[in-house]
């Protein structure tokens, strides 16, 4: 029983705290200093926090098959492989299996769905872009005949950094140089990809507060991540100017423009930006791998049982 009610506590865990943890990290200021380790943490808790609630639901469906977890599993599977199906599983012990296979089916089908619409979004607006925007060589870009001030990153393998013509005649060629860096940077770094499993998450579960909250915070992360590649290439002032004379619009879907999220925080970071010291990174990526570790040794461990 001590074993159950372990392996319970243990995926049960993360997804008591998620809401609550979702609050604090999103409020807290260490974030802006450390936005690649406070990424890998959001990543670190909304995946533990799927494999807890999944974990749970395997943990109370084959309580009655043994006496430790893992070997339940091991049962279960040695059952249906011999032909003998759910055969020792009551009424309630069927409704937490299902509830495991229906949570991870509906994860996988948005995030399925959202990768799909990301993806042909992608590649209408490439398509867009390769008809209206002309190639200049000269900045490795593609320049949109408009006045508006534009720029942004249409991500993928054939990846396009588009600017406006109001752009070019906007900003100085430092504040320039310091926007295709950023836009280079989301490309380089596949921020898209990072960001997509919390527009999924938000999908499926739009009633939860904490994944609209992880969503609009990690898009600021990615930015600020941007930030510090254009910023360490040609220097915080050029950027800091050309986000306040770029401060716009809000960026075509399927696209990562500069100026679109969480500009003022940005701003102030880019000008009063104190380095966090360098325990706090190993300290988040250290709390992000035991998240992780107990949800994941709850579904890991019957797989091991099985294997030997």
């Amino acid at each position: 029983m001590i074993a159950w009610l372990v392996a319970a506590g243990v995926a049960l865990l993360p997804v008591a705290l998620g809401d609550r943890a979702a609050r604090r990290l999103a409020g807290a200021a260490w974030t802006h200093r450390c936005p690649r380790a406070a990424l890998a943490l959001w990543q670190a808790i909304g995946l533990a926090a799927g494999l807890g609630a999944v974990g749970l639901g395997l943990v109370g469906a084959v309580v009655p098959l043994a006496a430790v977890f893992p070997h339940g599993v091991h049962t279960l599977v040695r059952q249906i492989v011999g032909g003998h199906g759910l055969d020792g599983l009551g009424p309630a012990h069927l409704l937490a299996l299902a509830w495991s296979a229906g949570l991870m089916s509906w994860l996988l089908i948005h995030t399925a769905r959202t990768a799909a619409k990301t993806i042909g979004e992608r590649r209408r607006r490439r398509l867009l872009v390769d008809v209206v925007a002309d190639h200049s060589p000269a900045h490795d870009a593609y320049v949109l005949p408009v006045a508006e001030h534009v720029a942004y990153c249409v991500p993928g393998r054939r990846r396009r950094i588009v600017l406006s013509r109001g752009t070019l005649d906007l900003l100085a060629p430092q504040e320039l140089q310091a926007v295709l860096g950023h836009e280079r940077a989301h490309a380089r770094g596949h921020h898209d990809l990072a960001l997509l499993p919390f527009v999924a998450l938000a999908h499926a579960f739009p009633w939860l507060a904490c994944a609209r909250t992880a969503r609009q915070a990690v898009a600021v992360l990615v930015e600020m991540i941007a930030d510090d590649h254009a910023r360490r290439a040609h220097g915080a002032l050029p950027l800091a100017r050309a986000l306040v004379r770029m401060a716009a619009p809000e960026p075509a879907s399927g696209a990562l423009a500069l100026a679109d999220t969480g500009v003022v925080e940005r701003l102030q970071r880019l000008l009063t930006e104190r380095r966090a010291p360098r325990w706090v990174p190993a300290a988040v990526y250290s709390t992000a791998g035991l998240l992780l570790g107990g949800p994941m040794a709850v579904l890991i461990a019957p797989l091991v049982c099985i294997t030997f």
